[in-house]
């Protein structure tokens, strides 16, 4: 079939919304026509280089919800018509990890995902005869998709999808790195460091797990706001206070600090906010082959560092209870949608994320 979709060229490129050709679904695998797509910031990271995530020219996009258009030979876990969020983290079942019950480390869908193709190592898309990479598994840059069955996760249909579209990387991340990574304790404090789309989650998680204590940290008044909203229970704007001595100022130190940015500067900040016996979790995805260097000294405090993927989730746990504290109220999305665009808006997007402007913008397909 023939489809509308963002490709890009290669790393610094510009989108260029194209006809490309997209095979149907082999044994396995789905097709699902994309309803909502959220920009992210392992997408810009795959733009600019910062991370070898991709061979070009590829299609973008992984943060997406829809609906099931077709189905391949052997699925079962979802039909035509079924709503769903797709995911970055598919798994084969069969691998040494899948084996073990850690789903989100699959080898498989790793060497597919370096590759740019599904789990067969081979591609559905293609422009003008030649392939075009898919990316992470996904390519939701794209009216369609299609997707390893084990990539999507049924939703009901009272969820909204351009909502669910955020459960399916910067929510689970988010969520899942306090709930299933550090398993924030009740009456705990958190610092956050980084209040985009992963960090504004972080926060949300924490109050949804009972801490006690909040401290949101960046450098935009927006963002700030927002994560008070969102359960801070203090905000401290880096741009203008030392966030270490305002932390320290508030609460002495804290159980738990979160850097969701991938700097070295900020991780080293966080690091010297944790308590003795806290712990610092790393959720922002640092540069390919860059190296940290942090004092020492804590660790004989018992305080630890702990790296985090995709928030440790289970796509078949994590979605549904998502799913369901956002129609009970207690998870909240709408507040995370900044702007709704199309694919032609897609670059000018891009270069507010790269800005720190605004919260997520997501892409919708009529």
């Amino acid at each position: 079939m023939e489809i509308q979709a963002a490709v890009l060229e290669g790393v610094g490129q510009p989108h260029r919304v194209r006809t490309v050709t997209l095979a149907p679904p082999k044994a396995g695998e789905v097709l699902v026509k994309i309803v909502a797509t959220g920009l992210c910031a392992s997408d810009v990271n795959a733009i600019d280089g910062k991370r070898t995530l991709v061979p070009f020219p590829a299609v973008l996009g992984h943060e997406a919800a829809g609906v099931v258009a077709e189905v391949g030979a052997g699925v079962t876990s979802v039909s035509v018509g079924d709503h769903v969020v797709l995911s970055i983290v598919p798994s084969c079942g069969t691998c040494s990890w899948c084996s073990q019950g850690i789903t989100n480390f699959c080898s498989t869908a790793g060497n597919a995902m370096g590759d740019g193709t599904l789990f067969d190592g081979t591609r559905r898309l293609s422009m003008d005869g030649q392939p075009l990479h898919h990316f992470l598994t996904v390519s939701s840059f794209a009216e369609y998709a299609v997707v390893p069955a084990s990539g999507v996760v049924r939703i009901p249909e009272q969820m909204p999808l351009d909502r669910a579209a955020l459960l399916s990387c910067a929510v689970l991340t988010g969520f899942g790195s306090v709930v299933n990574t550090a398993k924030v304790r009740p009456g705990s404090s958190v610092a956050v460091f980084g209040c985009g789309g992963v960090g504004l989650n972080i926060v949300q998680g924490a109050r949804i797990a009972g801490a006690d204590r909040i401290v949101a940290v960046d450098v935009t008044a927006e963002k700030l706001q927002i994560a008070r909203s969102l359960g801070a229970t203090d905000v401290i704007d880096a741009s203008i206070d030392d966030p270490v001595t305002a932390i320290k100022d508030l609460v002495g130190g804290v159980d738990y600090a979160f850097e969701a940015l991938g700097r070295e500067a900020t991780i080293q900040q966080a690091w010297r906010t944790v308590a003795p016996r806290g712990e610092l979790v790393l959720v922002g995805l640092m540069a390919h082959g860059a190296t940290l260097t942090v004092d020492a000294g804590p660790f004989v405090n018992e305080q630890a560092i702990k790296g985090c993927y995709f928030g440790s989730s289970d796509l078949t746990q994590d979605v549904p209870r998502l799913v369901d504290l956002y129609l009970t109220g207690d998870l909240k999305l709408d507040e995370l949608i900044g702007q709704r665009i199309g694919l032609a808006d897609l670059d000018s997007a891009v270069g507010a994320l790269r800005r720190g402007e605004g919260v997520r913008s997501v892409i919708t397909f009529d």
